[in-house]
């Protein structure tokens, strides 16, 4: 398949993940926790699908490569001002990942705008989203009335965990892109 295809399974599986987006935002503040649980899981699950799929079926393509990163960062984000909105998570848990991905933005631009190709995805950088996707359909499972105060404050732990791990591989990735962009800034790109 051509990298410049745009019409394949894995881009129009992060394309249903950008229009859940505000699905999501408004079941969370409108407090349907359960249908914000079942659009914050199909959204988790279809991250890992999308990737899946696209190198398993040779569907990856040049719009993916930068439509399934926004999607990741437009998802976390929004989930995260929810939760702080909510009381589910504090503020400093979003300004951390506000500002990696504000640092990243700016980094990413420069290397485009200086005509490089974008830099690849790292591992750890897989790692800390697979982490934060994984915490955030648990800060809304604990919370749903439903489940037994104790489960739920087991699950609150697991949840809080898995997005502290998250956020601190976050930050490494960050120091990683930075590592591998700022000499691309400094640099001319190839023919």
């Amino acid at each position: 398949m051509s990298r410049s295809a745009i019409f394949t399974v894995p881009n129009a599986i992060s394309a249903v993940r950008l229009l859940l987006i505000p699905v999501f935002a408004v079941l969370i503040a409108t407090h349907h926790d359960v249908w914000a649980l079942v659009v914050v899981a199909f959204s988790s699950i279809s991250d890992w699908a999308d990737g899946y799929i696209a190198r398993r079926f040779n569907q990856v393509t040049e719009l993916g490569k930068i439509l399934d990163p926004i999607a990741d960062r437009c998802f976390i984000l929004v989930t995260l001002i929810a939760f702080v909105a909510r009381d589910i998570v504090p503020w400093w848990l979003l300004v951390l990942v506000f500002l990696r991905d504000l640092v990243m933005l700016v980094l990413v631009s420069a290397i485009a705008k200086k005509g490089h190709k974008p830099m690849a995805v790292t591992y750890v950088g897989k790692a800390a989203t697979l982490f934060l996707l994984v915490a955030f359909p648990l800060f809304i499972l604990a919370g749903i009335g439903e489940v037994p105060q104790d489960v739920g404050q087991l699950i609150r732990s697991i949840a809080w965990v898995s997005a502290v791990v998250g956020v601190v591989l976050y930050v490494l990735s960050a120091a990683q892109y930075l590592r591998q962009g700022v000499p691309m800034l400094k640099s001319e790109p190839q023919a």
